[in-house]
């Protein structure tokens, strides 16, 4: 099977493209850089130079594959609105060139910021629709060609998918506790994160890739829901470091960008994703991860 991935150099990208590639897939990469496309190819995998701005390239590719598995993301958060609407032409014009193929199209999307109260489950839809909204409304958009001959897929990815080399949220978070000297979390810490190693989120793309039904989501979501005050105590045992409440007022001067999704309600059930895959994680946990050194900090 011949699959075009965007974001086939990124940390979950990088992860799935060898997954592909040990499964017997041909993985055709996306590569915006000399780096990239020399990563990819060190791998093993077929370049495809372009970028999310180029979408007669991106429409070529998918043209040219049995499937696609949409990962890339313009996480510029300077212009986070741009970013959104990027991505939306971006999957409009892949889907519109697979439409009526039956062809997969799986794409990354998020947990955070979901249910308030309750985990979200793969039968909860997101409310962001066009362009403006969060990631462009790429979610429900894909979902929208399952009637269009079109077999997409939403891959729910956890706000933490963990691990040593992980350059995202906890990563970011444990710069922070280091740089100021506490580990911290917002108000009361009771909204909660789901988390996933990322061999098992790889091995979820691999499997939904195979397997799920078009029109469905799919949680890469090992550990449903951690208080985030749980994570800011693991970080600062780790780092030797008090922990303590920041107020939601102060978030973003005390943790800049990274503040508003800090405070996202994250918590996710994989009940539904582990019984139509046969999907079962095997992984580390976050709190293993990050006691083990995943995030040791240089100096």
């Amino acid at each position: 099977m011949r699959v075009f991935v965007t974001g086939a150099s990124g940390w979950i990208g990088s992860a799935v493209t060898d997954e592909l590639l040990a499964h017997g897939c041909e993985v055709v990469g996306l590569a915006r850089s000399d780096r990239s496309a020399d990563a990819l190819r060190a791998k093993g995998a077929t370049v495809h130079r372009g970028s999310l701005d180029d979408l007669d390239s991106l429409a070529s590719a998918a043209e040219a594959a049995d499937g696609v598995i949409h990962l890339a993301f313009k996480h510029d958060f300077a212009d986070y609105a741009g970013a959104g609407r990027t991505e939306h032409a971006a999957v409009r014009r892949m889907l519109d060139t697979l439409k009526g193929s039956d062809r997969p199209f799986l794409l990354a999307s998020g947990l955070a910021g979901g249910i308030s109260g309750r985990p979200l489950t793969e039968d909860d839809a997101l409310p962001h629709h066009g362009a403006d909204s969060m990631r462009g409304g790429s979610e429900n958009l894909a979902l929208s060609y399952a009637e269009l001959g079109v077999r997409p897929v939403a891959l729910r990815f956890s706000a933490t998918v963990h691990g040593t080399g992980d350059p995202g949220f906890t990563a970011t978070l444990t710069r922070i506790a280091k740089e100021r000297g506490v580990a911290g979390y917002i108000g009361d810490g009771a909204n909660r994160w789901a988390a996933v190693h990322r061999s098992d989120a790889a091995r979820m793309v691999r499997l939904a890739l195979e397997n799920a039904p078009a029109g469905s989501r799919m949680h890469a979501a090992a550990e449903d829901g951690i208080p985030t005050r749980d994570i800011a105590a693991a970080i600062g045992r780790y780092l030797a470091l008090p922990t303590a409440s920041v107020a939601p007022e102060d978030a973003e001067a005390h943790f800049g960008w990274i503040g508003r999704f800090f405070a996202l309600n994250g918590a996710a059930s994989h009940a539904r994703t582990q019984e139509v895959l046969g999907w079962t994680p095997t992984g580390p946990t976050l709190f293993e991860d990050i006691a083990a050194g995943a995030y040791a900090l240089p100096g």
